[in-house]
């Protein structure tokens, strides 16, 4: 273990490092590095379009060069660390690319989540600065930042983007840009340093920050995108959210590690997504699996082929063989396939690409790429090729570690892997099947929720005894979210009471539940734990036999 200029515990050594450099795998480069590099060679060059307009890399860089000066003014350091939440915007592109000349750390927050998640989450990373829209979608998010300041005494600048001048209450991103301070002679930044942090919802009921070196984040994303064949000359169409690490790390960042173009979108809308493929002329695309389904549907509602997509790669979710197969019949060039990873070891499958893999394509999650991969048992001893068991990740694109530093004991094994807490079984191509998990997580179209997050709330609930937070089957996004529950006696409970309960704790809105189930008791193993599995089970038989309603 090491300790970061950041201040936090990391799992790296000398000899991991040198290991890792002599492959190949740690370039030893920051993106900012990279910027300044194309900017000087290719000033003109489109590297990123937001909300259909394009950005050159000089405009971005010069943009970045400013506001680092300005966060040096007010005394921002290597290793401090800053957030932002804020949509697909160019922006997000201009903070990444300022924090990395300054070796600041990035904390990217998903815009869905509220006061309680965002509260948690700069207390954690011990933010100093946080960039949030003033207004977006009807919510105020600097309202929010004046009610969670008080509780976060290492924030000490809250800058709000794309704000009304009036407002005295933050400073504004476009004044920061726009005073145009001299950039002094920039730090070293170490590309073995902690350079961001990804929120993740985990088992305890709090979300666990994920800890990413410059060389790490960047080797999984470069890596494949090498192998699917994809570089200058390319395009990406991505819908993820930059706060999320498929948006951040295959997008964000993506065209100045391998030299794609990336064309956001601020909302995926999939009737535009179509007209966006044809326009751009967009190669590759990726996603969760309601964005490739809907993309298909639209396509094929269209009579539209999309002959410029060469391929797309969809994970995050469960992805039904059916759709990967439905998918290459519409799609006229593209080869579609399953992912498998996550913000700790992010792609750790890269999927069967060529076009004669089509049913390994769509019937396992992928050929294990550039991780190593273990299946074990309980006990944590390997089991035979075929059989089940938890899949545990070892590479050099996994988490340095996490935030909390107790969270590490349970999540890695002796020898280094990671524990992914997903249940799966190899084959003899290599690939990954993912048939369960370990850990009680509720993916609920790509978004992992934490079931005993939101239990904990409702146990404050005055007329509920026991909760318990289970999965349902969801024709869209897979899973979702519902409620089963004990009430105290002589109590009654309705949908909208839960909602208005959880609706007050300041939660995401997608963690509450579309359904709620009042039973006498819930089933209980010897132990005293709560049977989720029959509690699923049960679940998923009510769905189907049309008895259930869903709020």
């Amino acid at each position: 273990m090491k300790t970061d200029i950041s201040r936090w515990q990391v799992r790296l050594t000398d000899e991991l490092i040198a290991s890792h450099t002599r492959s190949g795998a740690w370039q030893n480069t920051t993106v900012s590095d990279l910027a300044l590099e194309l900017a000087a060679r290719a000033p003109d060059r489109i590297t990123h379009v937001f909300e259909g307009k394009p950005y050159a890399i000089s405009s971005l860089l010069a943009d970045a060069q400013s506001l680092a000066a300005s966060l040096l003014m007010r005394g921002l350091r290597a290793g401090d660390v800053v957030s932002f939440q804020l949509p697909s915007w160019s922006e997000s592109m201009v903070i990444d690319l300022a924090a990395s000349l300054l070796g600041l750390v990035v904390a990217p927050i998903v815009p869905i989540y509220r006061d309680a998640e965002v509260r948690f989450m700069l207390a954690d990373c011990r933010a100093k600065a946080i960039f949030i829209p003033t207004l977006y979608r009807g919510f105020d998010y600097l309202d929010m930042m004046q009610r969670l300041a008080p509780h976060l005494p290492s924030l000490s600048l809250i800058v709000s983007v794309r704000g009304d001048p009036g407002h005295h209450e933050a400073e504004r991103f476009e004044a920061l840009v726009e005073s145009r301070l001299p950039l002094p002679g920039l730090p070293k930044v170490d590309p073995n340093a902690i350079k961001l942090i990804l929120y993740t919802s985990g088992t305890t009921g709090h979300p666990k920050g994920v800890l990413h070196t410059h060389n790490t984040m960047s080797f999984a994303v470069r890596r494949a995108f090498e192998l699917w064949g994809q570089g200058e000359g390319d395009t990406m169409l991505m819908a993820s959210p930059v706060t999320h690490v498929t948006g951040f790390g295959s997008g964000l960042e993506l065209p100045l590690l391998c030299g794609v173009r990336t064309v956001f979108m601020e909302r995926w809308d999939a009737a535009l997504g179509v007209d966006l493929i044809d326009k751009e002329q967009v190669t590759i695309s990726m996603g969760a699996t309601p964005f490739l389904q809907e993309l298909v549907l639209e396509a094929e509602k269209q009579g539209r082929r999309l002959p410029s997509l060469r391929t797309y790669a969809c994970g995050g979710a469960a992805v039904p063989g059916a759709l990967i197969r439905k998918a290459a019949a519409i799609l006229e060039n593209c080869s579609p396939f399953r992912v498998y990873g996550s913000s700790e070891v992010p792609l750790t499958t890269i999927g069967f690409f060529d076009p004669g893999q089509g049913e390994l394509a769509a019937d396992t999650d992928g050929h294990v790429g550039f991780y190593e991969v273990l299946i074990v048992d309980d006990a944590g001893l390997g089991v035979p090729p075929g059989d089940e068991g938890e899949i545990l990740v070892r590479g050099p694109a996994m988490l340095l570690g996490y935030t909390d530093l107790g969270q590490n004991t349970d999540c890695f094994d002796a020898s280094g892997y990671f524990r992914s807490g997903d249940l799966g079984r190899l084959t003899q191509e290599g690939a990954i099947v993912v048939t369960g998990r370990k850990k009680d997580l509720i993916n609920r179209g790509g978004e992992k929720i934490s079931a005993k997050e939101v239990e904990d709330i409702l146990h404050l609930h005055p007329e509920i005894e026991k909760a318990a937070i289970v999965s349902m089957p969801h024709a869209r996004l897979g899973e979702t979210v519902c409620a089963v529950v004990t009430l105290k006696p002589g109590c009654s409970l309705t949908l909208d009471q839960l909602l208005s309960h959880l609706a007050e704790a300041r939660i995401a809105r997608q963690k509450h539940p579309e359904c709620l189930l009042i039973l006498e008791k819930l089933p209980h193993t010897a132990s005293g734990k709560v049977r989720k599995d029959e509690l699923r089970r049960y679940v998923r038989v009510r769905l189907e036999q049309g008895d259930l309603v869903v709020g």
